[in-house]
């Protein structure tokens, strides 16, 4: 079924991004047909997102009481990426709940005004031991306001 030109997802400009991550492609990331192979996008989401957590000083992978468990991702896919080109990924918070946030990630080639590949993910964050839901941890709910996009 044909999605109306309306409705298809399009390539993002990086002004709708808040917080940039350079990533270098590795050769390993090329598939047969000479691009980054698709399960490879979905590596550098948890790669732009984690990391800037970490260095903002709210996310402990080792120790930290709670966790963000994915439920839901999802790309789409506008210009092939390949080794040996470094990829800047733009992230920004499209929602916040009581315990689960909307990231969205751009992935764009090196210097280009629009993404190669603009995606999501939906985290719940949880207790580490339980897996039960939390409410987002106040230091992580201010950091996440500060990448928050409104449409």
């Amino acid at each position: 079924m044909d999605t109306p030109a309306s409705t298809r997802p399009a390539p993002q400009p990086r002004i709708a991004y808040r917080a940039f991550r350079s990533i270098s492609t590795r050769w390993m990331d090329n598939d047969v047909y000479g691009h980054v192979n698709n399960v490879v996008y979905y590596s550098w989401f948890d790669t732009a997102v984690n990391a800037h957590l970490i260095e903002q000083g709210v996310l402990d992978i080792h120790a930290g009481e709670t966790i963000g468990l994915v439920i839901e991702t999802q790309c789409n896919y506008f210009a092939p990426l390949a080794f040996p080109q470094m990829v800047e990924a733009g992230i920004r918070v499209a929602r916040i709940g009581s315990s689960s946030v909307r990231y969205e990630v751009g992935l764009f080639a090196a210097g280009e005004a629009h993404s190669a590949a603009a995606g999501h993910f939906v985290h719940v964050y949880v207790d580490r031991e339980t897996r039960r839901p939390v409410p987002v941890p106040a230091t992580l709910r201010g950091v996440l306001e500060s990448l928050l996009v409104t449409r």
